[in-house]
């Protein structure tokens, strides 16, 4: 459910498994107003749907329209995956695990407690990344953000060891790094590069980006010019989507190349 919603690639994703698994099921665009939320949230038990994912504007608004929030979803905030179960709707958040279970799959040296991270970007998808980072044991999450406002009151939400940063900062904050991820859509086609040095950032540490339009954006192949692990965003789309499938059809799908290379072919 999203509005627009027509661009998700998830149908092709999940149709992928569906057929896979052999399971009788389709995975479809629903194209869904705001004003329309409750409505449509309510008619997935009654319509015979295992669930739905939300995506943008519906992922907040959803906290009071499902019967019950998991604790991640109420941690991070936002809402990006339901399940009907007995005709009461659960509402989850599968970015966190999304994004962690990419991270360590492409940097397999790469252990959040040893180093502080440093996230650029302070919305919905910034709040999932900081909630994985504090569950993994991340020693300091550095926040930048172009609005300082919004940084601010992200790191209030979670405490330590969340801290803002200003923008005018954000090079600097990339000294003893472990990784640097960037959660905004600067980068992505059609919007300008994220406006970041990389001078200071440790040939160590790892890049991040949640972009997968295009799939290497100017901050990884920069990244990877200087020598960095990258890491794409498609992974993180993957891994979000294999929990969700878990959790409506009682198979956890694989993750595996030949998916990556089927979900990009729709592009």
């Amino acid at each position: 459910m999203g509005w627009p919603v027509a661009h998700s690639r998830s149908p092709r994703l999940h149709g992928y498994w569906l057929k896979l698994y052999g399971i009788d099921g389709s995975y479809v665009h629903l194209p869904v107003p705001p004003e329309d939320l409750p409505a449509a949230l309510a008619k997935l038990a009654t319509e015979g749907f295992a669930g739905a994912n939300l995506t943008v504007p519906h992922k907040e608004a959803a906290l009071t329209l499902v019967d019950e929030i998991a604790p991640e979803a109420a941690r991070i905030g936002a809402i990006n995956t339901v399940f009907v179960r007995d005709g009461r709707l659960t509402g989850t958040n599968t970015d966190a695990y999304g994004f962690i279970a990419a991270l360590r799959g492409a940097a397999t040296d790469y252990d959040p407690k040893d180093h502080p991270a440093v996230v650029i970007g302070a919305g919905g998808a910034a709040r999932a990344v900081c909630y994985a980072l504090q569950e993994a044991g991340c020693p300091e999450i550095r926040l930048v953000n172009r609005t300082p406002e919004r940084a601010e009151n992200l790191a209030r939400n979670f405490g330590a060891p969340v801290t803002a940063v200003t923008w005018e900062n954000r090079n600097q904050v990339l000294e003893n790094t472990g990784v640097l991820i960037n959660t905004t859509t600067m980068g992505m086609t059609g919007n300008p590069p994220l406006e970041l040095s990389l001078e200071r950032l440790p040939v160590a540490a790892v890049v991040n980006d949640i972009v997968y339009t295009p799939l290497e954006t100017p901050l990884l192949a920069e990244a990877r010019r200087r020598g960095h692990t990258v890491v794409d965003g498609l992974g993180m789309l993957l891994y979000q989507a294999q929990a969700g499938f878990e959790g409506w059809f009682g198979v956890k799908p694989a993750v595996t190349p030949e998916l990556r290379a089927h979900v990009l072919a729709s592009s």
